[in-house]
């Protein structure tokens, strides 16, 4: 029974660290978040301790756990969205990545690396989110009909004037799509900017 409660202990840990990396994820609104987290974690450890203790002597026991660094992909794909020349979801799939290791680091009982390995990685996240939002830079599509090229003209000037980088635009059949470029925590100015000189357009932000 001491070995049951052991191994236990291993799978609660592992979907406990694997729920607080989940818990940044979702707090961000990403794709994947506590639930999926704490569930890989937990399913990653629990692989660990089959291949360990249900097979020994009989099989080679990292064959189970080494299934999970591979099979953890095909999670990790389903996370990552390919849109409009815009790839998104990589870092949470990485996350998922990370929480697997993380579970079979419980699994083993290797519980300070795999605390370690949690406090880093929600630790590069929250820094990173600090640094893009204040200093980074995020691109946006705005799509603008109908339009005139005076109107387009305009628009442009408009935008430069707010510290807004055109990267490229398009006019055809009376429809404009512009390219910005713009900084993180100057994102939600311009959107106002665009919704206010636009109105009678029909506008789609993206």
């Amino acid at each position: 029974m001491t070995i049951e409660w052991n191994f236990i202990l291993r799978i609660f840990v592992a979907g406990l660290l694997g729920g607080l990396i989940g818990f940044e994820r979702e707090f961000r609104a990403k794709e994947a978040g506590v639930r999926t987290h704490f569930i890989v974690a937990l399913g990653s450890a629990l692989f660990m301790v089959i291949s360990q203790y249900a097979f020994a002597g009989r099989f080679d026991a990292a064959r189970v756990a080494a299934q999970v660094v591979s099979g953890i992909g095909f999670i990790g794909a389903g996370v990552i969205i390919f849109q409009k020349n815009v790839i998104r979801g990589i870092t949470t799939a990485a996350g998922l990545w990370v929480a697997a290791a993380i579970g079979l680091s419980c699994g083993a009982e290797m519980y300070s690396v795999a605390i370690a390995a949690t406090v880093m990685t929600i630790l590069v996240l929250e820094t990173m989110h600090f640094i893009t939002r204040n200093h980074g830079e995020k691109e946006i599509t705005v799509t603008l009909s109908p339009v005139s090229n005076e109107e387009l003209l305009e628009v442009m000037k408009t935008l430069k004037s707010i510290g807004a980088d055109v990267t490229a635009f398009t006019l055809a059949d009376g429809e404009a799509s512009l390219d910005l470029k713009i900084k993180q925590k100057d994102y939600a100015t311009t959107v106002d900017t665009v919704l206010s000189f636009s109105k009678g357009l029909k506008v789609e932000i993206s």
